[in-house]
């Protein structure tokens, strides 16, 4: 029944040694190449169970303490809430953590900007010097990969920046969804990006791109981009079908399934969307770019907006959640019986 689970965790402890505890003390480098897996999704997985991982920079970096703290919380409710573990992950003086308890949640959310925004390419640094941070989704779903969970629930991911085709500013989310088999459950891409490339660089990294109940691509804040998705699902079971058949062709690449915002937040979109070109303007001006662009321009919209655009980035990734934990659900559910 759980033979894929069990042998993705014997699998990993050849190679990794995993820990539940970090040791103190001891050899320099003892402890580089440890992960620690938490009890609780430990166990799920061995046991084939639904599993929802979590990025961590919307809690060092997306919002203030205790707003971050509380958030997450009723975030991991969510996903318990509807039959799912949770695994938020981090890395926490150099050790990439995959599930975190209430006291490392708490210390990152006081930790906040002073933590690191972890991408891919910030792991081998960040593990090396033993530093903390938050995962970015990048980086968030290498690990989730690495253990074996399939499903991950963000806000947005990353995508091409405006005049992207001269400034090669692309995540690296668009990336790894190319390499890495894990379905990405977000509110689409944030309208501070160009969606139209940022649908042509996930069409050419091969990623599908599934749109929820709609066959418009959703923009994060508002339901629709303009831009038609390249197919459109409808239940939690057709989504977990789609992802199994990805498994099991090997095809090796990612899945976006986008999902508008609730209706009820989706009439601030429009303020909020005057507010992000002002805010675009502004950085432009001030010659904010890069790693240090997303993070302005989030918080001067929140400014600008008196907080709306924070309270509708929290429904949504609320929303995001109670789909991503029905779709794990549905699809440990179709394992379970491909293997009984």
């Amino acid at each position: 029944m759980a033979s894929n689970a069990l042998s993705r965790l014997a699998n990993l402890h050849r190679h990794f040694h995993i820990t539940r505890s970090s040791t103190k003390g001891g050899h320099d480098n003892a402890n580089v190449g440890t992960i620690k897996i938490s009890q609780d999704v430990s166990t799920a997985l061995a046991n084939g169970k639904a599993v929802v991982a979590l990025e961590s920079t919307i809690i060092s970096h997306g919002m203030p303490y205790p707003q971050n703290m509380e958030t997450a919380k009723e975030v991991e409710a969510i996903v318990r809430d509807n039959g799912a573990v949770p695994a938020t992950i981090a890395i926490l003086d150099g050790i990439p953590c995959i599930g975190l308890s209430t006291d490392e949640l708490e210390r990152l959310a006081k930790l906040g900007t002073q933590a690191r925004k972890i991408s891919r390419r910030d792991i081998a640094h960040v593990v090396a010097t033993r530093g903390s941070g938050g995962t970015t989704v990048s980086a968030t779903m290498f690990f989730a990969s690495m253990v074996g969970i399939s499903i991950f629930v963000t806000g947005g991911i990353g995508g091409v920046h405006k005049h992207g085709e001269s400034t090669l500013d692309i995540s690296s989310d668009l990336t790894e969804l190319g390499r890495n088999a894990m379905t990405v459950v977000s509110a689409g891409v944030k309208s501070i990006l160009d969606i139209p490339k940022t649908l042509e660089y996930l069409e050419t990294q091969g990623v599908s791109v599934v749109s929820y109940q709609t066959d418009d691509f959703p923009a994060f804040f508002t339901e629709k981009s303009g831009c038609k998705a390249p197919c459109q699902l409808d239940s939690p079971e057709d989504c977990a079908r789609m992802i199994e058949v990805n498994r099991k062709l090997d095809l090796k690449t990612g899945i976006l399934i986008a999902i508008p915002i609730p209706k009820e937040h989706s009439v601030s979109g429009n303020i909020i969307e005057s507010a992000i070109q002002t805010a675009l303007r502004e950085a432009a001006d001030k010659g904010i770019t890069g790693s240090a662009e997303t993070p302005y321009l989030l918080s001067r919209v929140n400014e600008l907006t008196g907080g709306a655009s924070l309270e509708s980035n929290i429904a949504l990734v609320k929303n995001n959640a109670v789909l991503g934990s029905q779709i794990a659900v549905a699809l440990a559910q179709l394992q379970d019986h491909g293997h009984s």
